[in-house]
């Protein structure tokens, strides 16, 4: 599986104006997150997309366009250029809006707007299980959310989020922190189809929200690494010496946040190690450890010294507030250098960081 050809609108738009530059970039994404699911939209969807770029025609003009163009065709297109068509144009409408509110509504009715009329589950949950057969897994499957407490994840994942707190965290471990919490958003898999496409919209739009340039040129042309990447963030077979990792993930988001330079390959990503050349070991970001950043290594020392000590005595010898001592202690957690086991009052800390 690779990712889609270059972007049809990269030399196109480049040297328009600011705004019509962000709409062109819009339908960008829009188009190449279809690739997720091997679909290509059709030629008319492209000279309906530069109509709007060009401010012939506004953005809901060219919804109906698509609308009224499939109405006269009936049952003579081929299979899947509808949908590519009609799911593109409502994703960059909505990445041309600047409404956002981050809620589980709001993520599903990302998947209503996105899908409706094209699938008739479109803004509900599944009431089935799934499995999914991935290439990059040689065949073999992520485990999805249980269709029976679906809501309740749902909700879970989105209040630890809402009361996750960013200030004091490095760009390193907002980073991290982002490809934890959209991988675990993803591998619940809501939805019976249209899961990638919904969060990649509502992650961009997300991301926005959070202040960041998230720059839609990334999911134009690597939309199937997000996608792969999502899928090896969220899988584990110890048999076979395979952890799941945000490894790939955060490579994604470093070019996206930071603007870094990384080569994004599928290939690096199978499991099998068949597609890697000589010079990219497939398995090497996997197990690479996570160095402590200073923070974290000032407090794994005074957590060596005494397993026992309480947040605001660890605030007191950082001489920071508790509450920063708390979100450095949740990231070490999710960066796998500590662990608390038992309960809150009366568990323990166990050092897991050997460095």
């Amino acid at each position: 599986m690779k990712d889609m050809e270059l972007d049809p609108f990269e030399e196109y738009i480049k040297d328009l104006p600011p705004t019509r530059k962000e709409m062109g970039n819009a339908w960008s994404a829009a188009i190449g997150l279809q690739d997720v699911d091997g679909l290509k939209p059709s030629e008319y969807l492209y000279e309906t997309a530069k109509k709007n770029i060009d401010g012939e025609i506004t953005i809901d003009e060219a919804n109906e366009r698509i609308h009224t163009y499939y109405e006269t065709k009936q049952n003579r297109v081929e299979h899947g250029t509808e949908e590519a068509d009609k799911v593109s144009a409502r994703i960059a409408k909505l990445l041309s809006e600047n409404a956002f509110v981050f809620s589980p509504t709001q993520y599903v009715s990302i998947h209503r707007e996105l899908f409706k009329g094209i699938y008739s589950h479109a803004g509900k949950l599944r009431d089935y299980n799934i499995t999914k057969k991935e290439w990059v897994l040689d065949g073999d499957t992520v485990a999805y959310g249980s269709a029976i407490n679906l809501r309740e994840t749902l909700d879970y994942d989105f209040s630890q989020e809402r009361t996750f707190r960013y200030h004091g965290l490095t760009m390193a471990e907002t980073v991290h922190h982002l490809a934890v919490f959209i991988s675990r958003l993803w591998q619940i898999h809501v939805f019976g189809e249209g899961n990638t496409r919904t969060t990649a919209v509502f992650f961009i739009k997300y991301l926005r929200q959070l202040g960041f340039d998230a720059d839609n040129q990334l999911f134009a042309n690597h939309s199937w690494y997000f996608r792969n990447a999502l899928v090896r963030a969220n899988y584990n077979n110890l048999q076979k010496g395979i952890y799941e990792t945000t490894g790939y993930l955060e490579k994604f988001l470093r070019n996206l946040l930071q603007d870094e330079k990384n080569e994004l390959h599928n290939r690096e990503m199978h499991v099998s190690g068949l597609f890697a050349t000589e010079n990219e070991p497939i398995n090497e970001p996997i197990n690479e450890p996570i160095k402590p950043n200073e923070r974290e290594r000032k407090l794994l020392e005074i957590l060596r010294k005494d397993a026992d000590i309480t947040q605001a005595e660890m605030a007191e010898k950082l001489g920071c507030s508790v509450s920063t001592v708390k979100r450095t202690l949740h990231a070490m957690t999710e960066k796998k250098m500590i662990r608390h086991i038992g309960s809150k009052k009366k568990g323990e800390r166990i050092i897991l960081e050997k460095g």
